[in-house]
């Protein structure tokens, strides 16, 4: 079987979070990419064998993939281990029809998202990538992102601080109004009020950003 592709046109493509589906089972593969086409939210690519996704994911890399742990001569463990040292970013959900879902929980636990017990629902299925939407920002513009992350960081390094506001805004040069915007998420700081705070927080830049995982 070769690879799967929802027949959008590349514009499409972009305006959609994209989602990779690996099994060996080529009916259930056709049964994702229905469904999943069909809530208008997503691209989906689905894959029969661990090389074929390796080599589309150099190419092009998916927010989502939903594994399958037991396909055949595949391990999911094995793909599992390599994407996650690869594309850490990739929200991983686990599908699979392992006789206790709590067992599998505990075998990887802290390594993936969420599970899915085959046979799922469709509104199961929903929950859990809108629960990863949420969870990862996805369909969201980076600038988006950087300011609802940026200003509850700024502001619990403020209160860290035991600092008001108007004694934030002394010790930064800036207003109480622009700083309480900017904790708020309602406007990113300049450059220049950006490094004022991290100055006066006496925190690098780049470790701002790495805290908010940027």
């Amino acid at each position: 079987m070769t690879e799967l592709v929802a027949n959008e046109t590349e514009s499409q493509l972009g305006t959609r979070i994209e989602i990779a589906v690996i099994d060996d089972d080529a009916d259930f593969l056709q049964f994702m990419e229905d469904v999943l086409t069909d809530e208008g939210l997503y691209a989906v690519r689905c894959f029969t064998s661990p090389d074929m996704l390796y080599r589309a994911f150099e190419e092009k890399l998916p927010s989502i993939l939903l594994l399958d742990m037991k396909m055949g001569e595949h391990q999911g463990d094995t793909v599992l281990q390599e994407v996650q040292t690869r594309w850490p970013n990739v929200c991983i959900i686990v599908v699979t029809g392992y006789p206790s879902l709590e067992d599998m929980r505990a075998k990887f636990q802290q390594k993936v998202f969420d599970y899915l017990a085959k046979p799922f629902s469709i509104d199961a299925l929903r929950q859990t990538l809108d629960k990863a939407i949420v969870t990862y920002g996805l369909g969201r513009s980076q600038q988006d992102l950087l300011r609802e992350r940026l200003g509850p960081r700024i502001r619990m390094l403020r209160t860290e601080r035991n600092w008001s506001l108007k004694e934030f805004a002394a010790a930064t040069n800036l207003s109480v109004s622009q700083l309480s915007s900017i904790e708020r998420g309602a406007h990113l700081p300049s450059m220049e009020s950006f490094l004022a705070i991290c100055q006066a927080l006496d925190h690098k830049p780049s470790d701002v950003f790495t805290s908010i995982r940027f």
